[in-house]
């Protein structure tokens, strides 16, 4: 397995720690004995082929889909073991932008970043405006608040639904292919706006994804999942992965091979 360069001890516990989890759909085995820690501030990747499990392990981590075995701690906390009200209560600190944006067709862009305000909090309609002003305006989506989706182009669905991921400023950040469908200046554009949060409002982020331009510009750390031995099989991040690690499914993927070479 190609590791990360040794580094100093961490001083304070990871803000995510996984251990030896196994994941499934339905009863065939996606990726076992995954381990791995993510630190606060940190942007993270999960990186592989198509098929290998990536978007699953998300689902995982942001409590959508049980694991088969293993553990997943937030700030120490053990989150499968505990009940659904404190598991309901650490989900406040993800937010999330699916690979679509997820959008609601019926609801205006305001509407949509409204949502998880009028769900989960008790203010005022006319805070929850300001509110969603305020996240629409940190994505450059202000002038879009009464337009639907319908209106607006694939990019200015991704950044409304990035408004609506920070609409309960929560800590963690979980992006599905937030690159996905977009041209290269659209998807450069999105990069920029991701450092913009985690530097800006202290985030840390969890990124799904092939695409290699943006894991390079923006990603500090990650894990390799290999489809075919169903595990990890490399950690560090995208830019190390590509300059050191000599496994032939790594360096194929990270240099975009159209084979995989044989060692």
């Amino acid at each position: 397995m190609c590791a990360a360069p040794a580094l100093s001890p961490q001083t304070t516990q990871p803000l995510i720690a996984i251990r030896d989890l196994t994941i499934s759909f339905e009863s065939r085995i996606i990726q076992q004995n995954i381990s791995f820690d993510l630190h606060r501030g940190s942007i993270f990747a999960i990186m592989g082929g198509s098929g290998c499990g990536k978007s699953t392990l998300l689902k995982n981590m942001i409590g959508l889909l049980r694991p088969l075995s293993g553990q997943m701690f937030v700030d120490g906390e053990d989150y499968w073991t505990q009940d659904e009200a404190r598991r309901s209560a650490i989900n406040r600190r993800f937010g999330v932008l699916f690979q679509s944006g997820a959008l609601w067709s019926s609801m205006t862009i305001g509407e949509n970043v409204a949502l998880p305000l009028e769900m989960f909090t008790d203010l005022p309609p006319r805070i929850i405006h300001k509110l969603v002003q305020l996240k629409l305006g940190l994505v450059g989506m202000e002038q879009a608040i009464d337009l639907f989706p319908s209106e607006i182009s694939g990019g200015m669905c991704k950044r409304a639904g990035l408004a609506r991921a920070i609409a309960l400023d929560p800590d963690i950040l979980f992006f599905d292919e937030p690159s996905a469908g977009l041209d290269p200046i659209t998807s450069a554009r999105l990069d920029d706006l991701i450092l913009t949060l985690r530097d800006g409002l202290g985030a840390t982020i969890i990124i799904v994804s092939h695409e290699l331009p943006s894991l390079f510009a923006i990603a500090d750390d990650g894990i390799f999942l290999d489809a075919v031995t169903h595990t990890s099989i490399a950690h560090g991040s995208p830019t190390v992965l590509r300059d050191t690690c000599t496994l032939p499914e790594v360096t194929a993927f990270m240099n975009r091979s159209s084979s995989i070479p044989h060692p």
